[in-house]
């Protein structure tokens, strides 16, 4: 499914199982291939075959990259169809595990928000809040769930504003406060009569729309590709034709963060870099029915690696180590141009 599709015109069940015959074609990419075909399956409303894939991710014998992520995900669905405790069972589990991805925190937080249990959702934003951000001086974007989360809930409960709720509206950059987004007496305007009350509510809701949106672009970066040294050297003596795309290393480094910031300059969202492999590209040309030296394919397989979530989003958060994998961190190395 292309990203820019409209919702309206997604068959979930054929989307889910195209993702998972994809998965069983590309192995490696499994885990986020069937959590995307789960996605698919709750969506079209069968629940079980969606825990059924969580299941299979569970009891698949090899390394998640995030095995709390999958608890998560499966602990929401069970809750959704009837299976409660269970749900129950799963999150207590997340939430002694600690994890330091946020992902999982968010997930099981908003559950049990979405299912009226707000003193616990608030202690679960609470605790991951505080063991994610504490004496961090610059939140990252993937923890700002959590304070917004967080934020809501307390408006709801009734509590104020204490300094976690403070770096919540400093990271929020949308022209509605988030005050005005979580009041919880926003359900009212929706009944009135008044047209200014309505029309103040339409300008929050398309607030929050701008806000899911852009959340739910990120997981379909624009992707540059990426050669490791090694890689890279044999790529082009396998196929020398290739050298004239890349005449060197420091050459291909210098083009992708060139690529990259003219990206940025233009206004594109969601910037991301996927690494090849040889043997992955040369598996790719053979499924394309191409030669490798077809410099046409190799955007291509930029596009495919990050439909297969690969991508790494770009520019690396501040501090983070380079992209290139100099082991630097991204402002010592290609981010001090």
């Amino acid at each position: 499914m292309r990203p820019d599709t409209p919702a309206e015109n997604v068959d979930h069940t054929a989307e889910a199982a195209r993702l998972e015959r994809t998965a069983a074609l590309y192995p490696e990419d499994a885990e986020a291939l069937l959590l995307r075909a789960a996605a698919h399956r709750e969506l079209s409303g069968d629940r079980p075959a969606a825990s059924a894939l969580y299941d299979r991710l569970l009891a698949s014998g090899t390394e998640l990259d995030d095995p709390l992520l999958v608890r998560a995900l499966k602990a929401s669905n069970l809750w959704e169809y009837g299976h409660e405790a269970e749900a129950r069972a799963i999150i207590d589990g997340i939430r002694t595990a600690a994890p330091r991805d946020p992902a999982p925190w968010v997930i099981v937080a908003e559950s049990l928000e979405s299912h009226d249990e707000l003193e616990q959702a608030h202690e679960t934003f609470t605790e991951a809040v505080r063991l994610l951000l504490t004496d961090v001086a610059e939140p990252p974007y993937a923890t700002h769930p959590l304070l917004f989360g967080r934020h809501r809930v307390r408006r709801m409960l009734g509590a104020d504003h204490d300094e976690w709720d403070a770096l919540a509206d400093s990271v929020h950059t949308l022209p509605i406060t988030l005050d005005e987004l979580h009041d919880p007496k926003r359900v009212w305007s929706l009944g009135s009569e008044n047209p200014a009350e309505l029309e103040a509510e339409i300008s929050r809701l398309r607030a929050e729309l701008g806000a899911y949106r852009a959340a739910l672009s990120r997981p379909f970066p624009v992707a540059v590709l990426h050669w490791p040294a090694s890689e890279l050297a044999e790529l082009t003596e396998a196929y020398p034709s290739l050298a004239e795309e890349y005449p060197s290393y420091d050459a291909h480094l210098a083009t992708t963060e060139a690529a990259l910031r003219e990206l940025s300059a233009s206004g594109t969202p969601n910037l991301g870099i996927v690494t090849g492999t040889v043997p992955s590209y040369e598996a790719f040309a053979a499924s394309e029915g191409t030669s490798p030296s077809d410099t046409t394919l190799l955007p291509q397989y930029a596009t495919t690696l990050a439909a297969r979530g690969r991508a790494v989003a770009w520019p690396p958060e501040p501090g983070a180590q380079c992209w290139c994998g100099s082991g630097r961190t991204y402002g010592e190395c290609h981010g001090a141009g």
